[in-house]
């Protein structure tokens, strides 16, 4: 596995579409015939994107398996051909849960507060994708990246989106039967929508637009537009630890606050899971807390969620679209978002003059 790491100029003006076509393009679900399953091992790829603050200093980076870098590079490069890639080592390997050196405020999964067939508020429903003047664009991943960039030396907060292609799955990853597609749910969701709004007039059952809330209507318009796109089975993970010294408690509601953008009363929306016990009773000890942190960090480590032994570990992965994720994460521009402490390229590159005498 290899961790490369997304520099981006200041002046990036292409809206989140771009990364929502890096997305569908690396929507890969399949692993092979059944003797690559079973007789060798094989399982379907996985990889992560990651938002992450050390100290303030706010860093874009992909993790995956090194087959597939190439892949990724060109991808990313065809939509963004002046963002500089690098391997880095990994950020998150060296940290240990040590109580002695850091206090640990959050270490938890994101889910979503309805199914998910119902879709979180998009760069779409932002307006982005109609590229308005960068005056004027209210990026939803903007007061993501100022509350990481808010942070002091010695803090760490880290977002780990781990993604892997959305499949029936069938025999071939291991179920003896396929599993239903969510577009499906996706349908039957919007006929009970539609059942809640009939009402019974001229002696029959009928429902109309007219006769629909503005709620029902633009809950309808959303699920119809995500049927319409690719889906990944996803994972959302975040971290919020620092040294004794400086760790500011106030920070974990910063950081589970800056998803707020992404939520809808109508739609859906994240909310955190994890150990994080309401009452003293179910935990007196901390046993189970600190059990539970251990665990989610070995997995944040190994970006593990899809399979043994973390395949049913706490929380269940959800369905996000091409579109959801590109809203997750995509790079702004330096006007859109203009926190000083996003990792840029310091100057624009250009070829050198045709005519340049050597």
């Amino acid at each position: 596995m290899v961790l490369l790491e997304i520099k981006i100029p200041p002046d990036i003006v292409k809206s989140p579409a771009g990364m929502e076509v890096f997305f569908q393009v690396m929507h890969l679900p399949f692993v092979g015939s059944l003797a690559d399953v079973y007789l060798g091992g094989r399982v379907r790829a996985w990889f992560s994107a990651e938002l992450v603050s050390e100290g303030g200093r706010v860093h874009f980076y992909i993790w995956l398996h090194k087959n597939a870098r190439k892949a990724v590079e060109t991808q990313l490069y065809s939509q963004y051909s002046n963002i500089e890639i690098h391997e880095v080592p990994d950020y998150s390997l060296p940290i240990q849960y040590d109580t002695d050196k850091y206090t640990f405020g959050v270490l938890s999964h994101m889910i979503l507060t309805k199914p998910d067939v119902y879709p979180i508020k998009t760069y779409i429903d932002y307006g982005l994708d109609k590229d308005p003047k960068e005056e004027y664009k209210n990026d939803p991943i903007g007061p993501v990246i100022e509350y990481l960039g808010s942070l002091k030396p010695g803090e760490h907060a880290w977002i780990q989106i781990i993604v892997q292609s959305h499949t029936k799955e069938g025999l071939k990853y291991g179920r003896l039967f396929q599993r239903p597609d969510w577009k499906k749910a996706a349908g039957d969701e919007i006929k009970k929508i539609y059942s809640e709004a009939k009402f019974k007039g001229g002696g029959e059952d009928k429902v109309t637009p007219l006769h629909m809330s503005e709620a029902q209507k633009d809950s309808i318009k959303a699920i119809e537009r995500s049927i319409e796109k690719l889906a990944f089975d996803t994972m959302i993970r975040v971290a919020y630890f620092a040294e004794k010294d400086v760790y500011n408690a106030a920070n974990i509601g910063g950081l589970l606050g800056s998803f707020k953008q992404f939520s809808s009363q109508t739609l859906n929306g994240f909310k955190p899971s994890g150990y994080n016990f309401e009452y003293p009773w179910q935990d007196p000890l901390g046993i189970r807390k600190t059990k539970g942190y251990r665990w989610m960090l070995e997995a944040y480590k190994r970006r593990a969620i899809f399979n043994e032994p973390f395949d049913s570990f706490h929380d269940k992965p959800y369905n996000l679209t091409t579109e959801e994720l590109a809203t997750l994460f995509h790079f702004p521009s330096s006007i859109a978002v203009a926190t000083p402490n996003l990792e840029r390229i310091p100057s624009k590159k250009a070829q050198a003059p045709a005519n340049l005498p050597v």
